[in-house]
């Protein structure tokens, strides 16, 4: 009984267990999709393409099933996972070629024993990468390509060799305590190699400048505990990867994606089907639905990330302010953002769009009007509490002024809320952004952006589905990308389980 209970316990804190039945699920999830969609029902034909990737998927689901029997039987014999198990992870590598995102990261966690949050981030860095070049490389297929086309994809191969050869020094030299000194200078390069969007590579670089610099060990130490955490919650770190990918999208598109073909109107191309000049299909236009999509994203972004930092600052300034001095402060500010927070976001974003007209900016500042409220009252509770602490009364003693009492001791300490209640509320700004501009709205409609690029798909719904699903999930996806990142950040910097 003793020993059944020890192997479920085993089982159940065993990261590449967890993973293994998570990656079996969702590649058994697409297998299915695949192949109810590779049949066409209209037309009593099948479809090749979508075929060929229900066979692969399929393949994957069965191999990843045998290892999820072959890990727990290692745990229940061994009470670890043997090296022989661990091998067996390498062929499924071979699976990022057909975009299976879950079973790749799962080949990483498998083939490496220790596993450091560096590891980790410069397995993600390279995935990313992949992708990015595998999107990119689908605009060979149209007539023409941008002039910076060969050498953004040049440097997208650097770029993943680079990703790559980090991914063996962190197994070989890195742990979780330390990095040799020398690892300085690729943190450096890490760092630069940011500007792409690869926010991995951002957290690579700034966690191996810390370890190598012999930083202030304890907070080396909670950076790890925190990360170690947030890398466990396997839904929280898809939803990171989902949001780096397209983040990282965003910035390399103009690179390598021609804007002409997103909105520039070609009639002999109306309401195309997916095929490999057009990816996802045309609109009643005849843009190309991909780069539109593509484009797209970086309106969503921008807006949903703009839309939060503003009210976040601005709410949170004053929600400091009226939870340190209190009384009459108090009084002022909030009795004031109450009026504000009474009127429904989503009118008041309506009423600022009318007044001012619809475009980027405008709808930046409508959103974040309404969200200032919030934050105020989430830093204010967060001030409150922590103006009676010892910390606060000894700044006090020492002659701080309030300014810096405030500023450089209080918020610092407050911004853990700030920051999961930021993460939790940027998809509710997407989705805003989506709504308006699908209204009429918010973007203006020939700018491709999400919400325009629905309104157009939802009047084609039963002739040309595709216009509207593939916006319709990306903007799914982004949201629940950020939920999940949201909860798991919640979890991690809980001052409980710290």
């Amino acid at each position: 009984m003793k020993n059944s209970l020890h192997v479920k316990l085993l089982l159940k804190i065993t990261q590449e267990y967890v993973n293994a039945h998570f990656t079996f699920v969702f590649s058994l999830l697409f297998s299915l999709l695949f192949l109810a969609y590779s049949y066409n029902f209209s037309t009593q034909s099948w479809r090749p393409i979508v075929l060929i990737f229900f066979v692969i998927y399929a393949i994957t689901t069965a191999y990843v099933g045998f290892l999820t029997l072959r890990i727990k039987q290692d745990l229940a014999s061994h009470n670890d996972i043997r090296k022989s198990t661990r091998l067996l992870g390498y062929p499924l590598l071979l699976t990022i070629v057909s975009g299976n995102i879950f079973s790749t990261s799962f080949a990483f966690l498998l083939m490496s024993k220790s596993k450091t949050a560096e590891y980790i981030f410069a397995a993600y860095a390279f995935i990313t990468q992949l992708f990015i070049i595998g999107i990119s490389a689908l605009n060979l297929f149209k007539p023409y390509v941008t002039d910076t086309f060969l050498l953004a994809m040049g440097l997208f191969l650097f770029l993943a060799i680079f990703y790559i050869v980090m991914l063996i020094l962190c197994t070989k030299f890195v742990t979780s305590e330390a990095a040799p000194k020398w690892m300085l200078f690729p943190g450096i390069l890490l760092l630069i190699a940011s500007l792409t969007g690869n926010l991995f590579a951002t957290l690579l670089g700034y966690s191996l400048i810390q370890k190598a610099r012999k930083s202030n060990p304890s907070t080396i130490e909670k950076w790890q505990r925190i990360w170690e955490k947030i890398l466990r919650n396997t839904m929280a770190v898809f939803g990171l990867f989902f949001i780096v990918f397209m983040f990282s999208l965003s910035v390399t598109s103009s690179w390598t994606f021609d804007y002409d073909f997103a909105i520039e109107n070609n009639y002999g191309a109306l309401l195309q089907t997916p095929s490999l000049e057009y990816p996802l299909g045309t609109d009643n236009y005849g843009r190309d639905l991909f780069s539109r999509i593509v484009f797209g994203a970086q309106i969503s972004l921008i807006v949903g990330l703009f839309s939060t930092i503003i009210p976040a600052l601005i709410g949170g300034t004053l929600g400091a302010f009226s939870g340190y001095y209190g009384k009459a402060t108090d009084n002022l500010i909030m009795r004031s953002l109450d009026i504000l927070y009474a009127i429904p976001g989503i009118l008041l974003a309506i009423a600022i769009i009318a007044a001012f007209g619809a475009n980027t900016i405008n709808l930046i500042i409508a959103l974040s009007v309404g969200a200032i409220p919030t934050y105020a009252r989430t830093m204010r509770a967060n001030v409150m509490q922590l103006s009676n602490f010892e910390f606060v009364e000894s700044a006090r003693a020492l002659g701080a002024s309030d300014a810096a009492i405030i500023f450089k001791h209080i918020v610092p300490n407050s911004l853990a809320p700030m920051i999961v209640k930021a993460t939790l509320t940027i998809g509710g700004a997407v989705i805003s952004t989506s709504s308006l501009s699908f209204l009429g709205l918010g973007i203006e409609p020939h700018i491709p952006e999400w919400g325009n690029i629905l309104k157009v798909g939802s009047t084609y719904l039963e002739t040309h589905s595709y216009v509207a699903i593939f916006p319709g999930l990306c903007i799914m996806l982004l949201v629940l990308s950020f939920n999940f990142l949201g909860d798991g950040l919640r979890d991690a910097l809980d001052p409980k389980s710290n």
